[in-house]
């Protein structure tokens, strides 16, 4: 895909999704960002677009809803008049014990990063078909591409990890023959949560094979280049430092 003058929708990725929309910006794409509470966060992510020279637009919404995703997607292609890349980076991730676990604890990280990316990808496509296609990406994470469970505490988290991975394949296929590419990026150690000791970020890297955590720019180099391929689709791509191979 030539991306110059092209638009995407982000969702969620308060820190990663603001290095991706100004990357993205610099290939000429106009950015719609969601935020659902990080709202300084993502008007601060389309300053930096529109400082680079592409349009922005920030709007509330809760991905756990269809309601608001079907709004959200309507509000951009209103902003903007188009719609050609999807980009699923709306997530929860909270440590819970098994025998604590709730049924909101349980249902948190499926509506939203399950079924609120199926939603997504639902309310954008007659929009990407109306252009010819389009790219959806949605967000995974090494420890589900990896096939297996690595830390405890995290069961709902890894389940719908897991199951993005197969909603990506479904949806590649179901898409192919409208032009509409879907794949998805499984990150690792990106960047240190700010709730790690200096100590235990100094034990993420010696036990990553690179012997680094990859700063938010080696998730825009990936979701670019999968955005620019036209023959690639169904794929999850683990950007995670040979993480998976230690």
């Amino acid at each position: 895909m030539e991306l110059q003058n092209k638009v995407a929708l982000i969702t969620g990725g308060r820190r990663i999704g603001a290095t991706l929309a100004a990357d993205l910006a610099r290939q000429g794409v106009d950015v719609g960002l969601s935020c659902h509470r990080s709202a300084d966060a993502m008007e601060a992510a389309a300053v930096q677009v529109r400082e680079i020279g592409r349009r922005a637009l920030v709007s509330k919404a809760n991905i756990a809803e269809p309601t608001e995703v079907r709004q959200l997607v309507a509000d951009t292609v209103r902003a903007f008049g188009r719609l050609d890349i999807l980009i699923n980076m709306a997530s929860v991730y909270r440590q819970c014990s098994f025998d604590n676990l709730t049924t909101d604890e349980w249902n948190g990280p499926m509506r939203v990063d399950l079924a609120g990316a199926y939603e997504c990808a639902r309310a954008v496509v007659p929009h990407m078909r109306q252009v010819g296609g389009g790219h959806i990406i949605c967000f995974s994470d090494w420890t589900a591409a990896g096939g297996r469970p690595r830390y405890k505490g995290y069961v709902p988290y890894y389940v719908a990890k897991r199951a993005v991975m197969g909603l990506t394949e479904a949806l590649a296929l179901e898409l192919a023959t409208d032009n509409i590419l879907v794949n998805a990026v499984a990150p690792g150690p990106i960047i240190p949560p700010p709730e790690l000791t200096s100590p235990e970020v100094q034990e993420v890297e010696r036990i990553t094979p690179l012997g680094r955590w990859g700063g938010a720019g080696a998730i825009s180099e990936v979701v670019i280049g999968l955005l620019k391929t036209e023959f690639v689709t169904g794929e999850t791509i683990r950007v995670d430092g040979g993480r998976h191979i230690r």
